[in-house]
């Protein structure tokens, strides 16, 4: 972008020229069926987060090299077997590293500039095992954005008792936001919501069975909940969850540096 300016300030490209310069480079097509938006994070702070489960690896692997050259890092969602093995591929060939969330998801970092400091601390929850994996996208999702995160497991409602120790300490370590993960009656984030004075995101998982299975008990619960200022995305939407708590950890950072600042 500073080389384009540079030319416009010299005189050797018009305004329209680099307008149109600009533009073919925040997005990246690959064959005729894929457009990838590089600029998304310089743009929303939410990195583009390819979705694996619909399409062919070859397809994933491409998207994995483009996003490396274009931005430096690439996040992949709901991988399976092959699509694992093609990133693995594809970011050897790049000499990129892969960091893996859960079985299905992984970030891959490309060679680069040294990480800044995490910027907020996001809270993650998973009321049972089985909700881990919708957890690890909301996981990759606030670092890649910037954000540290700490993470409890198995902690649901039908053992309550579990909670609240790892609850405290996540207070105490100042979390800015928590994302809890939950299926089957979906109560969890309605507790941690009615004990906390932190942005809590309901994250309903497909787990569960019988009336409400697939997850939709889980959604009702949390949109009908009593406790003020829980806020809900659909079922399994980790990356969603992710995005939302890392943008409000990001702010309260921000806010506190600022407030902090002589």
């Amino acid at each position: 972008m500073l080389e384009i300016l540079g030319e416009v300030a010299a005189g050797r490209m018009t305004p329209v020229e680099a307008e149109r310069c600009l533009r073919s480079r925040q997005t990246v097509r690959l064959a005729e069926r894929i457009a990838l938006d590089v600029d998304r994070q310089r743009r929303t702070g939410i990195p583009e987060v390819i979705l694996a489960s619909p399409k062919r690896p070859a397809d994933v692997a491409g998207m994995v090299t483009a996003l490396l050259a274009g931005t430096g890092s690439a996040c992949i969602s709901r991988m399976r077997a092959g699509h694992r093995a093609a990133v693995d591929a594809a970011a050897a060939q790049a000499g990129a590293t892969v960091v893996r969330y859960g079985r299905r998801s992984a970030r891959v970092i490309g060679a680069g500039p040294t990480p800044v400091a995490p910027t907020g601390l996001v809270g993650l929850i998973a009321a049972g095992t089985s909700d881990i994996e919708p957890l690890e996208e909301a996981r990759m999702v606030s670092e890649a954005v910037g954000c540290a995160t700490v993470r409890v497991v198995d902690v649901g409602v039908a053992g309550l008792h579990r909670l609240f120790e790892p609850l405290t300490g996540m207070v105490r370590a100042g979390v800015d936001a928590i994302v809890v993960a939950a299926g089957m009656d979906g109560a969890l984030p309605s507790v941690v919501a009615g004990i906390v004075a932190v942005p809590v995101i309901g994250l309903p998982t497909s787990t569960g069975y019988g009336a409400g299975g697939g997850g939709e008990a889980a959604l009702l619960a949390m949109l009908q909940s009593c406790a003020p200022g829980l806020v809900v995305v659909n079922i399994d939407n980790g990356v969603g969850a992710g995005a939302a708590a890392a943008q409000i950890a990001v702010r309260r950072s921000e806010a506190a540096r600022t407030s902090a600042a002589p």
